[in-house]
């Protein structure tokens, strides 16, 4: 997997899924960051540099 999400930490605040280019991430209902299509991503590190609440992470 290419990112790595902490649940635990997210606050469904959506600024990673807004930012990303290629629409890989979105707030689900339980108001938590889900990736939709992974296989989309290019690791561009967006999500990662501007989480507020370090919840996600590119692996590369």
């Amino acid at each position: 997997m290419s990112l790595k999400i902490v649940t635990k930490r997210c606050k469904g605040c959506g600024i990673c899924a807004a930012l990303c280019p290629k629409k890989v991430l979105k707030v689900n209902e339980v108001e938590k960051i889900e990736v939709v299509n992974e296989k989309e991503c290019i690791k561009c590190g967006q999500c990662e540099l501007h989480c507020p609440d370090y919840a996600i992470f590119v692996e590369k």
